[in-house]
């Protein structure tokens, strides 16, 4: 064979092609809707939007948990976190005597035994680097003995011990940043190292893992970038710090594809944008009483199995990625990768090889997505597990019996719960996610002995707030939102309320609602009661449902220490929903 015709053939060859690189980017705490191409308005995301259009955006993109340890578990290692037994953020939250059940007992870092994407592209040949946040271990279990050449800032820290230079806290700086420049943003550093690795391995294959600490709270950002953003109305998307580090997240990416342009190395290399979990969007780390973020149109964000809490940012570009409208979710990052890298494998994963589909091949795919969430959340959520088969989703609670469905197709917001509509449907569901979890053994959690729910304070007084209390039925829910923060969407009358409470002095209690009601909507009878003791109380019309006001609503007796239970229960329904209730008060009666 001729030797020019020889070199022709070879170069056509696509096995002889040489590998891509791979480039993976996790945000922490980033909302899918927090980029302007997810739709947001307010944050200014200008590369992200043009590497959007570049590659290939999905909206139907998942994290595999609402908090960060073990979505970044499952990128890593293509397995559910529930096949790890480890289902929360390290070292997670101790248990407390407001808990009705008790957390199982997790795994505290990434099991060594355990191979990650850094360790099977390190065996093909690849250098490997780990730039940002780790949080999956301490000493013996960090980035370096997980696969990485490089570990820049990774410990077991969930927060960076400073967003602005030195990175120290006390004697202890962050790995690889105690040469850092006073007043240098912990973003641009990050980014900075990124660009050397990238430099310094423009010869040869490599994986850069870069995981940005940011959006994390605490909320920090460049002055200057802050006074870009005014304050906007509460309820949307208005953090003027968050929206800052939002835009040095994007600049960071910005700077990141710049250089694989320059080195010409675009082309050759796959890069993957998501985050490790949904927005925050309660009151913790709030600056100036707003949110980091709100999540609309999905409900709730960070720590919740709504959608809001699980749905990400994923975008993907890079040699055979061609197209793409497929449902994803953190697992399937692995598998993807070394799908998309040619890089065979013996290992088996929770996740799917999805390299053919973004090739524009075909696949047998219809996936079910499956969330284990055993624990009692920082941001108020309640521990549960989840489903979505289809466009059917199934949240069910396991310190109380509730269960929600929701048509996503219909109802991405997940307003109605159909659970009591289509009780076929909830029941295949419920065995589904049973049977998922009698498959990776999730770990279960246990009877809290020391539970005791709204004590009886020294003054006598007893504080029944909305997030202690339970809501029965079907369309009434505790709405967590820093402008709600109540029992809402009481639209069903025969929904109702409960709390337990522990009293110490029994005796008799005057009752002070925390109630608001939309114009027109007033007037329904509601009845509280605590065993045999009975009140009627008229729901006051207040001008809206969240315009809240103090009210009086007659007297209860209980007549023995011990625990006991407050029911509210609506009689009349005369409006849209019967009332917003905050908050009851039992102040003892002299």
């Amino acid at each position: 064979m001729p030797r020019a015709f020889l070199a022709l053939l070879l170069l056509a060859t696509p096995a002889l092609a040489a590998k891509p690189n791979v480039v993976l980017i996790v945000i922490d705490d980033l909302g899918q809707t927090d980029l302007g191409c997810y739709g947001s308005k307010y944050h200014k995301t200008p590369n992200l939007d043009a590497f959007a259009k570049s590659g290939v955006m999905l909206k139907d993109a998942y994290a595999a948990c609402p908090v960060c340890s073990p979505t970044r578990v499952a990128l890593l290692t293509g397995k559910h976190p529930a096949r790890l037994n480890l289902t929360d953020w390290l070292p997670g939250r101790p248990d407390r005597p407001d808990q009705r059940m008790n957390r199982p007992k997790i795994r505290q870092e990434l099991p060594l035994e355990e191979v990650t994407l850094a360790e099977e592209l390190k065996k093909a040949g690849y250098a490997t680097a780990h730039i940002g946040k780790w949080h999956l271990g301490g000493k013996g279990f960090g980035p370096t003995d997980q696969g990485f050449d490089i570990n820049i800032a990774g410990d077991d820290t969930g927060t960076p011990l400073s967003y602005f230079a030195p990175f120290k806290k006390g004697e202890r700086f962050m790995p690889g940043l105690e040469d850092a420049k006073d007043g240098e943003y912990l973003t641009d550093r990050l980014t900075t190292e990124a660009e050397k690795f990238i430099t310094a391995n423009k010869g040869k294959p490599f994986f850069l893992y870069l995981a940005h600490y940011a959006v994390h709270t605490p909320l920090t950002a460049k002055k200057e970038m802050i006074e870009k953003y005014k304050q906007g109305p509460l309820g949307r998307q208005s953090n003027p710090t968050y929206a800052a580090m939002v835009e040095s997240m994007d600049e960071s990416v910005g700077r990141v594809l710049k250089t694989l342009d320059e080195l010409k190395l675009a082309d050759n290399t796959v890069v993957i944008f998501t985050s490790d979990n949904g927005g925050l969007a309660t009151m913790e780390g709030a600056v100036n009483g707003i949110p980091a973020t709100i999540n609309s149109p999905y409900r709730e964000g960070k720590g919740f199995l709504y959608e809001g809490g699980l749905r990400v940012p994923f975008i993907i570009r890079g040699p055979g990625v061609t197209t793409g409208s497929i449902p994803v979710i953190s697992t399937d990052i692995m598998p993807t990768v070394l799908g998309l890298c040619a890089v065979k494998t013996e290992l088996k994963f929770d996740g799917r090889n999805l390299a053919p589909l973004f090739g524009g091949g075909e696949l047998d795919y219809k996936p079910t997505f499956y969330w284990h969430y055993p624990h009692y959340a920082n941001q108020g959520s309640r521990p549960g597990g989840a489903i979505r088969d289809g466009n059917w989703k199934l949240v069910e609670y396991y310190d109380r019996e509730r269960r929600e469905l929701f048509d996503l197709s219909k109802d991405v917001s997940e307003s109605r719960n159909l659970a009591a509509d289509k009780p076929d449907v909830v029941k295949e569901l419920a065995k589904k996610l049973d049977d998922w979890r009698n498959t990776v053994g999730a770990k279960m959690m246990t009877p809290n002995p020391d539970f005791k729910p709204n004590p009886q304070a020294k003054d006598g007084t007893i504080t029944l707030k909305g997030e202690f209390g339970d809501a029965h039925g079907v369309q009434l829910r505790f709405e967590p939102l820093p402008h709600k923060n109540t029992f809402g969407f009481w639209t069903n009358k025969d929904d109702y309320i409960t709390w337990e409470f522990e009293v110490t002095t029994p005796g008799t209690f005057a009752v002070e609602l925390t109630q608001g009601c939309g114009k027109g909507s007033g007037n329904a009878e509601v009845e509280l009661s605590v065993g045999e003791s009975k009140t009627t109380h008229t729901v006051k019309d207040t001008g809206g449902f969240q315009a809240f006001e103090k009210i009086a609503a007659g007297k209860l007796t209980v007549e023995k220490a011990g625990r006991h239970t407050l029911t509210v229960k609506a009689k009349t329904k005369p409006g849209v929903a019967v009332m917003d209730l905050q908050q009851v008060l039992l102040t003892p009666v002299k």
